[in-house]
């Protein structure tokens, strides 16, 4: 059969173009496109690599941000502590000032009602003794119907209460 005969020379035909079609393929793939995806990666990881770098850099302006932030907070917070121990000191001294006035008001306020006293008390010292001097006589000319002078029965009373 003509057809069995010629099996063998269609199949090397048919294997030669195969092997050609394939050689086409691997060099137009390996030559052109093979060169395009290595670019393509290598782009990929050359952007990935800048943005990491870019990444660390954002972080590290970040931080250095952050410290600063953080150091003004801390002197901000110091200087409110000195401004309010300041105000506390300023507070406390002009309280002080207002205690020691109203002191001297009240210490004259008290030395001014023990005069009073002390002249209501020499007062009335004087009046108990007019009035005992008094009594000392009528009883005196009461009882022993001897009269007696007001000075007298004065400086008897006076030894009595002990001033005299």
């Amino acid at each position: 059969m003509p057809q069995i005969n010629q099996l063998a020379d269609v199949a090397y035909s048919q294997f030669f173009w195969l092997l050609l079609v394939l050689g086409i393929i691997y060099f137009a793939i390996g030559r052109g496109m093979v060169p395009k995806i290595e670019a393509t990666v290598e782009a990929r990881n050359r952007r990935v690599s800048d943005d990491l770098a870019a990444a660390e850099r954002a972080r590290n302006e970040a931080d250095a941000t952050e410290e600063a932030y953080r150091a003004r907070m801390d002197q901000s917070r110091a200087e409110a502590m000195k401004v309010a121990a300041e105000a506390k000191a300023a507070s406390a001294r002009a309280t002080e000032a207002r205690v020691a006035e109203a002191d001297q008001g009240i210490s004259a306020t008290v030395g001014e009602a023990e005069r009073r006293l002390g002249a209501a008390r020499a007062s009335a010292l004087s009046e108990i003794e007019s009035v005992a001097a008094d009594a000392a006589r009528d009883l005196v000319a009461k009882l022993s119907g001897v009269s007696i002078g007001r000075s007298e029965a004065s400086r008897a009373v006076r030894t009595v209460l002990g001033r005299g």
